[in-house]
C-alpha cells in the first residue's frame, strides 16, 4: 500500500513539474520576442517608401491630337482640357475643340422623313425648327426664319394640310370637248393671268441698249497703226578698209571662221567669258549669224532688237526699232543678210540686217509667237509663223 501511495504521487509530481516548465519557457519567449520587436522599430533605413502626399490629385495628361490610345484612360484623364499656355484673344468659338477647319464635325444619326420634312417646309414656307442641340429646355421648338409665316400658319410644315395661298390654285383655261378639234386644250390648258410672251418694258430695253452699246465699243479693238521703223549705228568704222561690212566674217581673230570642218577639240566653257549689257528688260531669243556665228542676234521685252559682235571688242553694232510690245523670236535667212522679228503686237517684220532697214511688215491680226525662214536655198522668200489662234501661217515676199 505504501508502493502505491508513493508511484501515484511521483506521478502527479511530474505532471506539475511539466507545467510549470511549459510556463517559464513561454515566458521567456514572450520576453525575447518584445526584445526584438523593440530592437528591430529601432533601426534607422535611409531610403524608407514614402508615399508623396497629392498622388490621388495627380492627371495622366492625353495629348488631344493623337488618334490612339492604347491603354484604358478614366474619364477625367480622356476629357481634361489641354495644358499649356493659351490665347486670351481667342473667342471661345475658337477656342472649342476642331476637328476640320472650320469647327468640329460629328456623325448624327436623324431621321430621313423628318430631315426632308424641314427642309421642304423652309423652301416652300421661308421657316423650319432649329436644329441645334444645345441640351436646353427649347431645343426642338425655336423657329427660325420667317417667324411671322409660322406664327400665321402655326409652324405646319408642308406634310401637314394648312389653309391654301392665292398663288397655290391657279385657274386654268379649260375645254374639254374633243369635237371642237381647233379649240381643244385638255390638260394643256394654259393658266388664266399667265404671261406667255415676256417683253421689256421701254425703260428696261433703254436700258439694254445702253449695255449692249458699252459692250460694243469695249469689245471692239481699237486698231493700231504700226509703229515707224528706224535703226541705231553704235559703232563708227561699219566697213573695214577694204570697204567690207560688219557682216564679213573677221580673218584676224585667231579663227578660221570659213572653216567648215570642226574643231580638233570641243569642250564646255568652265567659266564666264563676257557678259553683254544693253537691253534693259528680259531676253526672249538669241540667234547665231548663220555659218561664220562672229555676230550675235538678241531680242527683249523692251520692243528691240540688238546685234552683238562675238569677237575683238564684243561692241553693240545695232540695234533695231520697230515694234510697240516686247520681241517673241526672231530668225536669220540663210545667209544672215535679212532676219525676222515677230512682236506680241501682232506683227512680223523682215529686217535688212546690214542697213537696218525694215523690208516688209505681215500681220493675220493675232500673236506671233515663232517664226522661221525655209531652210531651203530657192524658198528663201517664204517662211512659216505659229500664231496664238493655233494655226500656222506660210507667207511670202518678193525679191523686187
Amino acid at each position: 500500500m505504501l508502493a502505491l501511495k508513493d508511484y501515484g504521487s511521483s506521478d502527479s509530481e511530474s505532471e506539475n513539474e511539466n507545467e510549470n516548465r511549459e510556463s517559464e519557457v513561454n515566458m521567456i519567449d514572450s520576453i525575447f520576442a518584445k526584445n526584438l520587436t523593440a530592437s528591430i522599430n529601432m533601426q534607422i533605413c535611409s531610403a524608407p517608401e514614402v508615399i508623396p502626399t497629392g498622388t490621388e490629385l495627380c492627371i495622366n495628361q492625353i495629348d488631344s491630337t493623337i488618334k490612339e490610345v492604347m491603354h484604358n484612360p478614366k474619364y477625367e484623364e480622356l476629357f481634361a482640357p489641354d495644358v499649356g499656355p493659351e490665347n486670351p484673344f481667342k473667342t471661345q468659338q475658337q477656342r472649342a475643340v476642331k476637328n476640320i477647319l472650320s469647327g468640329y464635325v460629328e456623325k448624327a444619326h436623324i431621321s430621313e422623313f423628318q430631315f426632308e420634312n424641314q427642309r421642304r417646309t423652309f423652301a416652300s414656307y421661308g421657316y423650319a425648327l432649329d436644329p441645334t442641340v444645345d441640351g436646353s429646355a427649347e431645343e426642338g421648338k425655336t423657329i427660325i426664319g420667317a417667324k411671322d409665316a409660322a406664327e400665321e400658319s402655326g409652324g405646319k410644315t408642308v406634310f401637314e394640310s394648312t389653309t391654301l395661298r392665292a398663288s397655290d390654285k391657279r385657274k386654268r383655261h379649260r375645254n374639254d370637248d374633243p369635237a371642237d378639234i381647233e379649240g381643244f386644250l385638255g390638260p394643256w390648258g394654259g393658266y388664266v393671268d399667265e404671261k406667255r410672251i415676256i417683253k421689256p418694258t421701254e425703260e428696261e430695253a433703254a436700258e439694254l441698249e445702253e449695255i449692249l452699246a458699252k459692250r460694243n465699243r469695249r469689245g471692239k479693238p481699237a486698231e493700231e497703226k504700226p509703229l515707224e521703223e528706224k535703226t541705231v549705228l553704235h559703232i563708227k568704222d561699219s566697213v573695214d578698209y577694204q570697204g567690207r561690212s560688219f557682216l564679213h566674217a573677221p580673218q584676224d581673230v585667231g579663227v578660221n571662221l570659213r572653216s567648215e570642218s570642226p574643231p580638233d577639240r570641243c569642250f564646255l566653257p568652265k567659266a564666264q567669258i563676257h557678259t553683254w549689257e544693253g537691253h534693259t528688260k528680259g531676253i526672249s531669243q538669241i540667234r547665231w549669224f548663220p555659218h561664220t556665228a562672229h555676230l550675235l542676234l538678241s531680242c527683249s521685252m523692251d520692243c528691240r532688237v540688238k546685234l552683238w559682235e562675238v569677237y575683238k571688242d564684243r561692241r553693240c553694232i545695232r540695234t533695231y526699232y520697230g515694234h510697240r510690245q516686247a520681241v517673241r523670236d526672231i530668225s536669220f535667212d540663210n545667209d544672215g543678210k535679212k532676219f525676222l522679228s515677230a512682236g506680241y503686237d501682232r506683227y512680223v517684220k523682215l529686217w535688212d540686217t546690214e542697213t537696218g532697214a525694215c523690208i516688209s511688215r505681215f500681220t493675220s491680226r493675232k500673236i506671233p509667237y515663232c517664226v522661221k525662214f525655209n531652210p531651203d536655198p530657192d524658198k528663201q522668200h517664204l517662211f512659216v509663223a505659229g500664231t496664238s489662234d493655233k494655226k500656222n501661217y506660210l507667207l511670202g515676199y518678193s525679191f523686187w
